[in-house]
Order: C-alpha cells, then structure tokens, then sequence
C-alpha cells in the first residue's frame, strides 16, 4: 500500500465506486456576517467578545467571508474534484432567538447554497448542530435546560421541511463530547461554563436532542441518509502499570464511548462513578428516547492520546500526557501525528454490532503554511492525508464497514478558541484581503479524486 503511494498508484479507484469522498466545514468556522438579514447571536459570538478566550482576541465577525463567497468556495470545491461537501446550517439564522419565528432570510440562504451546490454537481451534506446553540436559549439554561429538546426538535422540523426535498444526507449533530465538555465542564468553549453540575444535564440532553432529531428526519424524510458525529481518539496506557492501563480505559469513556453507547440503546457507561450521578437528569421513558437507529455514524480522528494515572485529576484519575512531551511529530495543534489511530478508532467503533456505516466525517492537519510565489507548498499536510487515507484502506480491506472520508477542512478558517493561528485548509485563505490560494494538498486531494 505504501509502495502503491510512492508510486502514484494511490487513488481513490482502490476504494471502490461507492465510497463517498468529500471535504467538511462549519458554519461559525467559516460564514461571518454574523449580524446580516436577521442572524441572532450566538453563545460562540458572545463568548469571543470575552477577553482571554480566544488566542489573540480573534473573533469570527467575518471569518471566511463565506456568507458573500460561497458560490466561489462551491465552484473551488468543484474544480478540486470534490464530489460531497459538509456544511453546517447555523441555528440562529433559521430561528434568531432559537425558539420564536422562523428567519425567511435565513432559510433563503441555505436555499442558495444547497442550489449552488447542485448547479455545481455537488452533493451536499449538512449538519444541524455545529457548536452554535442562539444565546438567548443559553441564557434560558442551553444545553442544561431540558427543554432544550423541544428546542432543537422544532428547529429540526424546519430544517427538514425547508430542505429535505434536495439534501438526502443528515448528520444530526457535531461531536457532543467536544461541545459539552469543553463548554459545559472545563469552560475553554463557549458558553464556558463549568463543573459536572453542567456537564451531566448537557450530556443527557444532547443525547435526547441527537435521537429526537433523528426520529424527526426519519418521519419528515423517510428515504434521507441519516447520521450523527463523534469526536474518537485512540487511547493507549502511558505504560503498562495497572493503574496507567485503568486510567485509559477511564479516559476512553469520556473520549469515545459515552455517546455511541447511550444513542445506541446500551445505556450510559456505568465504568466511573460520577456518570451514574446523571441518572438524576433522567425521566422516567428516557432509555427509550435516548435511541434511534442511525443510517451512518461520523467519525472524526485526528491524533491518538496516551493516559496517565494521576489522583489529582477529579472524577476520572486520569491526565493526557502531552504530545509535546514525548518527542513526537507535531501538528500546529500541538497534536501527534499518528496515522495509524484512525485505523484503531475505525476498528473500535466497526465493532458495535448496531453501526451499520461508518464514514470518516473529519480527519486534517494544521501546519505553519506560508504563500511564496503565489503557492502554497504543504508537504507535511499532504503526507498526512496519504498516511491516513491509507490507514482507511486497510481498515476497508480487512472488512469494515468504512463507506467514505471527508478531510478538515476546505478552506482556512475561525478555529474556535485557538483563533485564525492554525490552518487547516486545503485552500489558504489571507484573512486580510480574503484572497483563497490552493494549497499543494489541495491539488494533491483533487488528483487523487481524479484517478490520475
């Protein structure tokens, strides 16, 4: 396989036709225009006007200029060969205040959108939830507040009257590990919120909102593909010690398992003692509206973690050792690069019997690109995206149920707390001018989606 690299055999022919390939994004990431045609505010634009919150007091008020641009980011996507691309719908421009009236100018965006997509020849794929809950539903409470189900069920609703006719793929809602834990426990995310008093409500009803918008596109569009995201590591013992060994089996509740099993009708893990403290959160009939039957199961995989046993650490016992701590190649993250972790978390989750398709719904690198001469030279990034892809494969070739991959992500963008410092794109974007440039992953991308 890796020959077949060097040789510039490897393209996406080895996959098979129907192996879905694409590239992801998100609509606080990338829109701005955060006060155009009756955009309400959300709990991400009142959290980066706080001071320290975001590296270098970055703000995401225009971004990628996306708003205005996306019928040159749809024809870039397009003459990069790109056959599917994710997109997020931004809940408080269909809803301004999340639970009033419908925003008109809102639902006419995504109309462009989804219509420049299919004019293009590109399929478009949208999430529903991205991170970007309308402030004035946290103020309410947010994700701790119960009603947040009805909430988001009536936002659902009109998302899939309002586009269900052209979009067959749903993913109901982005890695709610990542937005509860970070925004509902440490405080690092939006809301910044903290404490497992907050933690607990918010997971269980990002669980109850995940099955209840399911049922809902099931009901409204019956023949949609319907999925879900999840932020997966691999997780490894910093050593062998018994007490390392547990620690990451801890850890790799929190990092994998917690969701997919409680979506899935298993429960929630009852392997640490605080997470039966949610219980409390619980009514009676909620195991059965904790599930529903997803078509697909996103997965999103950038890097593997090694778990240390450590007293200090409250609930879990157990601290990341960091990568930049064990003399291993970095990305701008600060993440090891380690291809074979996708593999791993691709094998994990191929192991639930209930999952019956996985798709790579996230997976890219952040290095240090600069434009000399009018190009971008990304070696690194291009390396990564070969050696990850080429873990997908193996994975596929011992019979898994991998059915596509779509790379993090198409240009540039507001990365959340780490601000506009690292790249992810495959275009580079100069937030100044918000000139778009290819980088030489990009091109490398469209050659392999070309079969050349």
């Amino acid at each position: 396989m890796i020959s077949d690299i060097e040789n510039q055999a490897f393209n996406k022919q080895l996959f098979g036709d129907d192996f879905e390939w694409g590239v992801s994004t998100a609509a606080p990431q990338i829109e701005g225009s955060l006060d155009t045609d009756g955009r309400g505010r959300s709990i991400w634009d009142v959290f980066t006007q706080k001071k320290g919150k975001v590296l270098n007091g970055h703000k995401a008020d225009i971004a990628c200029d996306f708003y205005n641009r996306y019928a040159e980011d749809i024809a870039l996507i397009k003459q990069l060969n790109i056959p599917n691309f994710r997109f997020s719908i931004a809940w408080p421009r269909i809803m301004p205040d999340g639970t009033g009236e419908v925003n008109p100018e809102g639902i006419a965006y995504y109309n462009r959108i989804i219509d420049e997509c299919i004019r293009q020849g590109v399929e478009p794929w949208v999430t529903l939830y991205h991170w970007d809950i309308p402030h004035e539903l946290e103020v309410k409470g947010g994700w701790t507040n119960r009603e947040v189900v009805t909430w988001f069920s009536n936002y659902v609703k009109v998302c899939a009257d309002a586009f269900g006719d052209r979009v067959k793929h749903w993913m109901v809602m982005n890695e709610p590990a990542v937005f509860t834990g970070a925004g509902y426990f440490l405080g690092i995310h939006a809301p910044g919120r903290t404490g497992i008093k907050n933690f607990l409500p918010a997971v269980h009803h990002a669980v109850l909102c995940m099955a209840a918008g399911g049922r809902i596109l099931r009901e409204t569009l019956p023949n949609a593909q319907i999925g879900t995201t999840f932020s997966c590591s691999h997780i490894e013992p910093y050593s062998l010690n018994a007490r390392d060994v547990a620690a990451a089996k801890r850890a790799d509740v929190f990092f994998n398992r917690l969701f997919i099993e409680a979506v899935s009708g298993m429960g929630y893990p009852d392997d640490i003692k605080v997470l039966k403290r949610i219980k409390q959160y619980m009514l009676p009939g909620d195991e059965a509206l904790m599930k529903f039957d997803f078509d697909f199961i996103g997965i999103q995989n950038y890097t593997r973690e090694i778990v240390k046993a450590s007293f200090l650490i409250p609930y879990i016992g157990a601290r990341l050792v960091k990568a930049e701590h064990r003399k291993v190649q970095l990305t701008d993250m600060k993440w090891e690069v380690y291809p074979q972790a996708i593999y791993n978390v691709i094998k994990k989750f191929d192991a639930y019997p209930f999952i019956k398709k996985l798709i790579i719904t996230e997976n890219g690198a952040a290095f240090p690109d600069q434009i000399s001469d009018g190009k971008v030279d990304d070696p690194k990034r291009i390396k990564y995206l070969q050696d990850h892809i080429a873990q997908v494969l193996k994975a596929k070739n011992e019979g898994c149920k991998i059915a596509g991959y779509f790379v993090w992500t198409l240009t540039d963008n507001f990365e959340w707390a780490e601000g506009y410092h690292p790249r992810f794109g495959l275009i580079y974007i100069d937030f100044k001018t918000q000139q778009r440039t290819i980088k030489g992953s990009g091109l490398w991308y469209s050659k392999f989606l070309s079969n050349i």
